[in-house]
């Protein structure tokens, strides 16, 4: 497969005005600062299904209505199917609604709930089928036969493809940037962006990020040969694809300059991040780009201007709760003790008055007289406690210390 032509990607452009919210590119200074680099963000996560993904759907649904009415052909008569992590599911559910025609969506069983419940409720019929993205596309193209409706890839499809280029044409006609970072999971949106900068833009530098858990494309780009993983996992679901597409791997290489990857580590600190300095909810997927600058992935320098594009805002509530709490561990804002005790009335008293001094606040706590390790006579706590960074928590510990206590830092 080619870049896409630049006249499809305007042409899409043109389909998408009355269902995109356009979210100019904008300046983010604490992220500049840290990246050592001019940082703008394209916020798709302000999209109106959560996610750049509906470009793409839609442009695809509304050129099969284009050609129903034109040629008789009724490509919609039956309804569409897809296979998706949650984010192309909710594409695909809009533009169908909004079309008149059914949807079935096939989502691997794992899929967050939000993504599940949002699909559902744009009036698609979901089946969850597969451990992962490849699984579920392979039982969706089954029943795509067996119900004879009209499949709408995720990212192998030349028009999806022009809808999520038109990103890049909005990014172009506000900032003159020299390098665009992308996160790749398929690497359809990846290749819409490359071709529409490398038509429009050229000095351009298009970067993919991969997640760890799932780079075949990443490793794929740096070896020239198609390479599939075995599995994936990461907590990037929207990005967790196992497997190469040859199509848009040959795009891939006629258009982008470089990939890189990020682990969950690095995506979590990127989503917490962007949650606290920015004011932004992104799922993991969506936090791949500024994981990458965060890191220091590129090779980057203050002058250098660079669009980071946040592609999706649907985290499971859940998730997010456990990025949160363990994000305020690693950052000293919290920490866990395990102290033992003498088991009689005011021992812990006396321990929580010495918390008190230090100003540290206890937020849960737990009293145990069963581990076998204990002397008789001796009771375990285990207390969580909020504090104000690695200056207080040495305070806090060299205080128990002093003070004769037996404890440990559970981490």
């Amino acid at each position: 497969m080619k870049l896409i032509n630049i006249s499809h990607i305007q042409d899409a452009r043109s389909r998408l005005q009355s269902v995109i919210a356009h979210q100019p590119l904008a300046f983010a200074p604490r992220i500049s600062k840290v990246a050592n680099a001019q940082v703008f963000l394209k916020k798709e996560n302000l999209q109106l299904t959560g996610a750049f993904k509906i470009r793409g759907a839609y442009n695809k649904i509304a050129i099969l209505k284009e050609q129903d009415a034109r040629d008789g052909t009724n490509f919609l008569a039956q309804g569409v199917i897809c296979a998706s992590a949650g984010n192309h599911a909710q594409g695909v559910a809009y533009s169908a609604q909004y079309f008149k025609t059914k949807a079935v969506i096939v989502m691997p069983e794992n899929t967050p709930l939000l993504k599940v419940d949002g699909t559902k409720a744009m009036g698609a019929e979901v089946v969850l089928v597969g451990n992962n993205y490849d699984e579920s596309y392979a039982y969706a193209l089954k029943l795509a036969k067996e119900r004879n409706l009209t499949f709408i890839h995720p990212f192998a499809d030349a028009e999806v493809m022009a809808g999520q280029g038109s990103i890049a044409l909005e990014m172009i006609e506000e900032q003159d940037l020299d390098i665009v970072v992308v996160p790749v999971g398929g690497g359809g949106l990846i290749s819409g962006i490359a071709s529409a900068y490398k038509a429009l833009s050229p000095k351009t530098k298009v970067v993919g990020v991969n997640a760890k858990g799932a780079n075949a494309l990443m490793k794929s780009f740096h070896t020239r040969q198609i390479l599939n993983s075995q599995s994936v996992r990461t907590i990037a679901d929207g990005i967790a694809v196992r497997d190469v597409n040859e199509g848009v791997f040959e795009c891939v290489l006629e258009g982008v300059d470089d990939m890189v990857e990020v682990d969950d580590e690095e995506i979590a600190s990127a989503i917490l991040f962007l949650l606290e300095s920015q004011k932004l909810v992104v799922e993991g997927a969506g936090a791949a780009s500024v994981a990458a600058l965060l890191h220091h992935k590129l090779n980057l320098n203050p002058s250098l201007r660079v669009g980071a594009v946040l592609s999706g805002g649907n985290i499971d509530v859940t998730m997010l709760n456990m990025i949160i709490e363990r994000g305020l561990f690693k950052s000293d804002r919290k920490m866990k003790l395990e102290v033992v005790l003498i088991d009689k009335p005011g021992s812990l008293q006396n321990l929580t008055d010495i918390l008190t001094k230090v100003g540290a606040n206890i937020v849960q706590i737990n009293y145990d007289r069963t581990p076998t390790s204990l002397e008789y006579g001796d009771v375990l706590i285990t207390m969580a406690l909020e504090i104000k960074g690695r200056e207080h928590k040495e305070s806090v510990l060299k205080s128990l210390l002093e003070c004769g206590y037996k404890f440990s830092e559970v981490i």
